[in-house]
């Protein structure tokens, strides 16, 4: 795999690159069934991924006629990997084990090891005999949408097919790694202005917050909406907060630190709530407390005189009972996660006597996931990536967005071992701008390595 990675950065063609032989074994990131019961008695905070996330070699597997390899110059790490890592709500090798029974090449993906990664930049290597748009050499990104075709219920919309499943998370050979084989069909043209580290982090989150909120799934933003958005620093409340900002709505932001309150500023969002500052306290004990819904509904009206129109709802039971009470009447609750805990609590009547819909979500279909790479290939939605960490030092990327000390997206560094590389349009860049495209880096040009 190194051999590959160092012909790739000195621009061998396409049909060379076809020719190199690829190697029985790459490196990947994942986590082991032996280690299962790691963690059993101790709560979600003291689960440590650095502890089950380990770098090992991994065989390559046999590619179908409608998938591609790809070697992946940079991944990101996703809630979803962290998931993994803690082994919650389940232990995804019970999500590889249903894969593997459904066919045979589904078989492949029932190891005693798991490959994480929901996102990836790279160049493609092999195609299969089914493949046609993509061919060796291409420059792409892979979205983690994973569907079965033969599902009648998946052509209107991707995400209604009945065995969906997110690529890295509920199946094997994730991005994670030096190599990956996906469907042809998580495939996109990678932006070209973009680094690979800058490429790799968008995928997931930009495709989730744009169906959440853009596309005809979800909330249908519009001019002058009033969206509130929950972790307005994190991953995919960063995107959404570009979109609302795009679209011409009013975003406000809730966010944890003064920090997070500048960064947010920085990027044009003029309203935002540091709820730790406002000590906001929506649990007394196991009962919600009302007062402080009020309150925090009162604040949202002081920023911007109006109640929201849109709640961007993802942390689950820690806030559903607020998102719920302070949305307008008629309004949406639009949610796409419970990071917080999955089971909700909220006063019912402030939804059915005032009109208002909770909405749900899931990530995004390759309409979705193509129309959201357009928008950043156009330089309209820029990476959130903060820092860069290396393949080997992924279990601390992953502590990091378990603790919350993250903002942004943590892009993972694969066979690019420096940052920068990637970039086939330097015009564009310059247009787009340096500034733009790295508003949310804490160390530009520094991979960020293990901390003492």
């Amino acid at each position: 795999m190194r051999e590959l990675g160092d012909a790739i950065k000195a621009g061998i063609s396409a049909d060379e690159l076809a020719r190199l032989p690829l190697p029985d074994t790459y490196r990947g990131a994942g986590i082991y069934r032996d280690d299962v019961g790691i963690f059993e008695g101790l709560d979600s905070a003291e689960k440590d991924p650095r502890k089950s996330i380990r770098l090992g070699e991994m065989t390559v597997p046999e590619m179908a006629p409608d998938e591609v390899a790809v070697a992946v110059m940079a991944s990101s790490i996703n809630f979803n990997t962290v998931w993994s890592s803690v082994f919650e709500p389940l232990p995804t090798f019970i999500f590889l084990e249903r894969l593997g029974r459904e066919s045979a090449w589904g078989a492949r993906h029932d190891q005693d090891f798991h490959v994480l990664g929901s996102d990836a930049s790279g160049v493609v290597l092999r195609v299969g005999s089914a493949v046609r748009e993509w061919k060796p050499g291409d420059h792409v990104v892979v979205h983690p949408n994973y569907v079965d075709d033969q599902d009648p219920f998946g052509h209107d919309d991707a995400m209604m097919a009945a065995n969906q499943r997110a690529w890295g998370f509920e199946t094997n050979f994730g991005g994670l790694a030096d190599m990956t084989v996906v469907k042809a069909n998580q495939l996109m043209p990678k932006p070209a202005h973009l680094t690979w580290e800058e490429a790799s982090v968008n995928a997931l989150t930009a495709s989730t917050s744009y169906r959440m909120l853009v596309g005809r799934n979800g909330a249908r933003m519009k001019l002058g909406d009033v969206v509130l958005i929950w972790g307005a620093s994190g991953g995919i409340g960063i995107y959404a907060a570009q979109m609302a900002l795009r679209t011409g709505a009013i975003p406000v932001g809730v966010v944890s630190s003064p920090e997070k309150v500048e960064l947010m500023h920085r990027m044009g969002v003029e309203h935002v709530i540091d709820r730790k500052a406002e000590g906001y306290e929506f649990w007394d004990g196991d009962v919600q407390n009302e007062k402080e819904w009020r309150r925090f509904g009162k604040k949202i009206r002081e920023l911007v005189g109006e109640d929201p129109d849109i709640v961007f709802e993802h942390p689950g039971r820690s806030t559903m009972g607020a998102s719920v009470y302070v949305a307008k009447r008629g309004g949406t609750i639009i949610t796409c996660a419970a990071t917080s805990g999955y089971t909700i609590e909220y006063d019912n009547r402030h939804l059915w006597m005032k009109l208002k819909t909770i909405k749900a979500s899931h990530f995004a279909n390759y309409r979705e996931c193509w129309e959201t790479n357009r928008l950043i290939d156009k330089g309209l939605i820029q990476p959130c990536i903060s820092d860069v960490y290396r393949l080997e030092d992924a279990g601390e990327a992953a502590h990091q967005v378990h603790s919350n000390l993250h903002e942004g997206k943590l892009a993972i560094l694969c066979l690019a071992d420096e940052e920068g590389l990637g970039v086939t349009d330097r015009e564009k860049r310059e247009r787009i701008g340096e500034h733009n495209i790295n508003a949310f880096r804490r160390h530009s040009r520094d991979v960020h390595s293990q901390p003492a």
